[in-house]
């Protein structure tokens, strides 16, 4: 098993939490927005990895709440629902792996994530 130093441990952590602060957006509005841009905002001069894997999750997160919107709106074609369901799962699932990949130190790219945050 690989042996990392205390810096690599709290980047690693950082970087995680850059993602998983995407969840405040189950409490607070704009919070999937909001939480990983404060955990970037602290963290993005001390560590490189939350630097990358705080603009990733940011622009994942905006590229998310453009989709909601769109898929909110085709719900007066009915094919909204499911597209919002699978949008719902698709987000959940595909954050918990970033942030696990962003706890083993891999820097993780959305898929379908539009670049806003360079």
């Amino acid at each position: 098993m690989e042996r990392i130093d205390e810096n690599q441990h709290n980047e690693r952590m950082w970087a995680m939490f850059c993602h998983l602060s995407a969840f405040a957006g189950f409490i607070i509005p704009f919070g999937s927005i909001i939480g990983p841009l404060v955990v970037w905002s602290i963290k993005k001069d001390q560590y490189p990895l939350v630097d990358d894997q705080g603009k990733e999750a940011l622009n994942f997160n905006i590229s998310m709440i453009i989709y909601y919107l769109a898929s909110f709106i085709l719900i007066l074609v009915i094919v909204g629902i499911p597209l919002l369901i699978a949008l719902f799962f698709y987000n959940l699932i595909i954050t918990v792996v970033a942030s696990i990949r962003a706890n083993d130190g891999v820097r993780f790219r959305y898929p379908l994530s539009i670049r806003f945050v360079h």
